[in-house]
């Protein structure tokens, strides 16, 4: 099949894992023999003389890179202007593809609704979406603020516009369905998947690993992904102390970014475990890799979370879990069995959680080597990438319907 995919991420623009997964679905798509063209965008900031559009072939896939326009709008200032004007660019690239035409079109996440829903009426053609989050689930049901109100409408339109839809999680369907009164059957849950075999790290990086983040040899404990409030950073700082009664010393890395940061270290100074507390910010896939090996657990304490990815990367790495059961967490991992589950927001389960694999590290790594020869079978992309192209095959382009604004509940969406 032709298929014409967007993204508002694809390496090496990653803001979050939506990324890595367009990229290593893409790729595989194209490995098993399908047209795969990717519209996508150059860094936020930049404009068309400094990062010009680009069309090149990478990895089997057609990569359109679409230049920012010359006016003047800030991502985190003017998002929603901001997500216009890259769709608009998006959509000029498309329709300037010339003899080639798709016979799908797949829209990864609400930024690229504008630019989908164009190009796919264009072409006339079937709208595949993926909702990889939604904007009432990163806000525990509530739309307080204008901007969470339009990207929440923007999400309902491309729900109730797709011809068919994909989730990475069966708590994303049932979300969905619910916060978009959409059919569930329109809805194939798809999880993400992982490449196990790039994990893989030297003895010397684990070591030296070990010796930065823990120089005395006490436990490690670590988190990786985006600093925000609903990936729950906050309730493993205030578990730190309960755990550090029973293992003293241990100490927690904070790695990648967001804009939590300086309210999660005022957390820590108020529970009085700010020098046991590390905030490394990005770092590299190498040094990544080195530190979920050296790590004693990998804690993933979420309050929100659609699907999981970094529990399938600690997985890869043989990293012991404790993770909540937010979502599709819940899925990836199998309380007991491939790591130790907590309920979101429960400080006191996350310390005995922590407590149990530090206690018990035999058990802690039976379980981690379970989790990692699970990948193979459940989160294997040449599966998932075949599964999606059954989704595209099957969708069909829907009888025009004419959708009125959403209305915007007053209360939490969820209770």
């Amino acid at each position: 099949m032709r298929v014409l995919m967007l993204s508002w991420e694809y390496p090496p623009v990653v803001v979050g894992g939506l990324g890595r997964h367009v990229h290593a679905l893409a790729t595989q798509l194209a490995a098993q023999g399908h047209d795969v063209v990717v519209l996508c965008r150059q860094p936020s900031g930049t404009d068309a003389v400094t990062h010009p559009t680009v069309d090149v072939v990478s990895e089997g896939v057609r990569l359109i890179r679409v230049a920012e326009d010359p006016a003047h709008l800030v991502f985190e200032k003017d998002l929603v202007a901001w997500t216009l004007a890259m769709g608009h660019a998006m959509t000029r690239a498309g329709l300037a593809l010339g003899t080639w035409r798709p016979d799908v079109v797949h829209a990864h996440d609400w930024l690229v609704t504008h630019p989908a829903i164009a190009l796919a009426e264009a072409f006339g053609v079937p709208l595949v979406a993926t909702i990889h989050a939604t904007e009432a689930g990163r806000h525990s049901g509530w739309l307080s603020h204008p901007l969470n109100q339009q990207v929440h409408s923007v999400e309902w339109w491309l729900a109730n516009r797709a011809d068919s839809l994909i989730t990475c999680s069966s708590a994303m369907r049932r979300e969905v369905a619910h916060l978009f009164d959409v059919d569930t059957e329109l809805v194939s849950v798809l999880h993400n998947g992982i490449e196990p075999g790039g994990w893989k790290v030297r003895a010397k990086d684990v070591g030296e690993a070990r010796r930065t983040y823990s120089p005395h040899g006490d436990p490690l404990l670590l988190f990786f992904g985006r600093i925000e409030w609903e990936k729950g950073i906050q309730d493993l700082i205030a578990a730190l102390p309960r755990i550090r009664r029973h293992h003293r010393g241990t100490r927690v890395v904070v790695a990648g970014g967001g804009s939590q940061t300086e309210w999660l270290q005022e957390q820590a100074r108020k529970h009085r475990v700010l020098r046991a507390v590390e905030f490394v910010g990005h770092l590299s896939d190498r040094s990544l890799a080195a530190l979920l090996t050296a790590a004693n657990a990998v804690v993933l304490p979420s309050r929100y979370e659609p699907f999981g990815i970094v529990a399938l990367e600690a997985a890869a790495a043989g990293a012991p879990l404790v993770a909540s059961t937010a979502g599709g967490l819940g899925e990836v991992v199998l309380d007991g069995v491939t790591g130790l589950s907590f309920a979101p927001g429960d400080v006191d389960g996350l310390a005995r959680a922590v407590r149990s694999v530090l206690s018990d590290p035999t058990a802690a790594a039976a379980r981690a080597r379970a989790a990692k020869e699970r990948l193979a079978t459940d989160f294997n992309w040449a599966t998932i990438a075949a599964d999606t192209a059954s989704v595209y095959s099957a969708a069909v382009v829907r009888e025009p319907r004419v959708l009125g604004r959403p209305k915007i509940a007053t209360g939490n969406l969820f209770t």
